[in-house]
């Protein structure tokens, strides 16, 4: 792996950034609404004065221009729903709350995903393998929107065990980061099984098997490093879903992360902070895949040298 590989992958990621500000731009403006609408609507001259403090009033494509020159300077605007505060202010507030419950959730499909996969694939097609499957089958059908209401019910309202929402203690993290573990952990299971029995049949694992070593060292070190790729590859943009922010689940269990953020800014039409919560997610997709092909790149070094042919 080379610094030239590097640097060509953050230098793609300047153009697609860019892509997501305008895409995102011109999305939030079609939407129908304004953020000064209300119950009773505003004097004629107050919404005019209010529009040309903001410069709402501006062409698209200048107010377009503007938002650009200022993000250069790392300057993502005033809050148009929040008076007194900036963007920036508002998602520093948010953010650690989003990573702090995204690390979690992250650790605990990994733990859960990864382990099950593999145990699967040491003994395909038998009850090793089907149980945990079909859970994990369930995992995928089941939104986090239907899973959360559901450990809710069980677990804080008919156990007690855990406080149905809230934020601030260890506790309130069990429930919406068990949550997203689950609905992470399924899939990575069964991508993980699928990599690994590919990876079983391969010379090296089965001269490994013929040595006698033991059956976990073949699995877990032999054949899960070579089916290790694909797992890095999915755990990438999922990483970024679970740190940036999970919308439904913030919502759900009332945590006052990025994603709970997003949907409030959307409901109230916060064109400036629908963009930087946009910019953000963008930003930490693309950073987490760049961390994960560089992880690939370690484990496949031709992946590198490929990329620089």
């Amino acid at each position: 792996m080379s610094l030239r590989y590097v640097i060509k992958r953050l230098a793609e990621m300047l153009p697609v950034l860019l892509i997501v500000v305008a895409a995102t731009f011109f999305l939030a403006h079609a939407v129908p609404g304004g953020p000064f609408d209300r119950d009773r609507p505003l004097p004629a001259e107050v919404q005019e004065k209010l529009n040309a403090y903001y410069g709402l009033d501006q062409p698209l494509y200048v107010q377009l221009g503007n938002y650009v020159k200022n993000l250069l300077h790392g300057d993502l605007g005033p809050s148009l729903k929040y008076p007194g505060w900036t963007v920036n202010e508002v998602i520093e507030k948010r953010i650690p709350v989003s990573m702090a419950l995204g690390l979690v959730s992250l650790v605990l499909a990994v733990v859960i995903g990864i382990p099950v996969g593999v145990l699967a694939a040491s003994r395909p097609n038998s009850c090793l393998d089907r149980v945990p499957m079909g859970f994990s089958l369930l995992g995928i059908c089941i939104p986090s929107f239907v899973l959360g209401p559901l450990l809710t019910l069980f677990f804080a309202l008919y156990l007690g065990w855990f406080p149905p929402c809230g934020w601030g203690l260890p506790i309130h993290y069990v429930l919406p980061a068990v949550t997203l573990g689950l609905i992470t952990a399924a899939p990575l299971a069964r991508l993980t099984r699928g990599k690994v029995i590919e990876a079983g049949t391969q010379d090296y694992v089965r001269t490994a098997r013929a040595k006698g070593l033991p059956l976990w060292r073949v699995w877990f070190l032999h054949a899960l490093r070579n089916g290790l790729l694909p797992v890095v590859t999915y755990l990438g943009p999922a990483a970024a879903n679970l740190v940036s922010g999970s919308f439904v689940v913030e919502s759900l269990f009332d945590v006052p992360g990025l994603g709970r953020m997003f949907v409030t800014a959307i409901i109230n039409r916060d064109f400036m902070l629908i963009l930087g919560t946009t910019l953000v997610y963008a930003i930490a997709l693309l950073v987490l895949n760049l961390g994960a092909d560089l992880v690939k790149a370690f484990l496949d070094p031709r992946i590198a040298r490929g990329q620089q042919a």
